[in-house]
């Protein structure tokens, strides 16, 4: 049985005892995962899911003329007054790139201007990335909740962790409609509202590049109780030159991909937002990844080429 939204741009099929619902968002394929035997439920899940995704997508993406990051990116060095959620993510952006001492950091968006991570050999030319990287710095930026003020010409992006932050919006949503046997999956970056209803956990898969054959993907299969998981990597986006493959982790202080950062970092932690910071940060680690990571007393997974 498959139903298709007449007011929403998402599926939901039945799947065995649970429901998947389907649909697109923040140019990423979005699940969640509804283990009940009430299609009202299923659907009001959806309905949910899919309204926040979207919302979230509408407020905070660069790629729209229409939202509080736009007025941000253009507003030419004048001082702007930010609403409640957004003053929640800037304050989290500058937590992170204090832990991550300036590596983690929003401005720096900026770099994808001189930077395309097509599979290609095309390296950034030197002087371009030096040029552009006289507009990155959060230190540069006047951040006095809800108070915000940048250098003209420079941007924001808050790509790094809006996924994140969605999922975990969506998933606090879920709950607090009583729905507590769900998955949430927006581009694999996840969280499990508890197990399935029979105790069993929900199945998910990481995608890599195989090892021995960089042609090939492999899935890596785990078993997630509760709890969120993310990830972060270059199976997808990289460039490679002369037998070296260039992450698209971009470090903020050169401007150029992080050198030996693993393929890709999987992070399981309490919610998605913490897990996607971990899993970033231990790409911005490079040749510490592992390191880092053991350090943090969470489970994760690493990948080398």
């Amino acid at each position: 049985m498959t139903v298709v939204s007449s007011r929403q741009n998402f599926s939901i099929s039945k799947k065995d005892s649970y429901w998947c619902v389907s649909f697109r968002a923040m140019a990423s394929p979005c699940f969640v995962f509804i283990d009940t035997d009430n299609f009202k439920e299923a659907e009001k899940a959806a309905h949910i899911a899919c309204d926040e995704a979207l919302r979230i997508e509408k407020k905070f993406s660069r790629y729209r003329n229409d939202n509080i990051i736009h007025r941000i990116n253009t507003s030419n060095g004048t001082q702007l007054e930010v609403d409640p959620e957004t003053a929640l993510l800037l304050d989290y952006a500058a937590l992170c790139y204090r832990l991550s001492e300036g590596q983690f950091d929003i401005t720096s968006g900026v770099l994808r201007e001189v930077w395309k991570f097509d599979g290609s050999d095309r390296l950034a030319n030197a002087d371009k990335v030096k040029a552009v990287l006289n507009r990155v710095g959060w230190k540069k930026v006047q951040w006095s909740s809800p108070l915000l003020r940048l250098e003209p010409e420079m941007e924001i992006d808050l790509g790094g962790i809006g996924k994140e932050y969605a999922v975990d919006r969506t998933a606090a949503l879920l709950t607090q409609a009583g729905i507590h046997h769900a998955l949430v999956n927006f581009g694999g970056d996840l969280v499990a509202l508890g197990t399935m209803r029979d105790g069993r956990p929900w199945i998910v898969e990481i995608e890599s590049v195989s090892v021995a054959n960089a042609a090939e993907m492999q899935l890596t299969r785990l078993h997630i109780e509760t709890g969120a998981l993310a990830t972060s990597g270059d199976t997808h986006r990289f460039l490679l030159k002369d037998g070296i493959r260039y992450s698209h982790i971009l470090s903020p202080k050169t401007g150029w991909p992080v050198p030996k950062a693993p393929q890709s970092v999987t992070v399981l932690s309490q919610n998605c937002l913490e897990a996607g910071m971990l899993a970033t940060f231990a790409m911005l680690e490079g040749a510490n990844a592992e390191n880092f990571l053991a350090n943090q007393g969470v489970k994760h997974w690493c990948q080398r080429a």
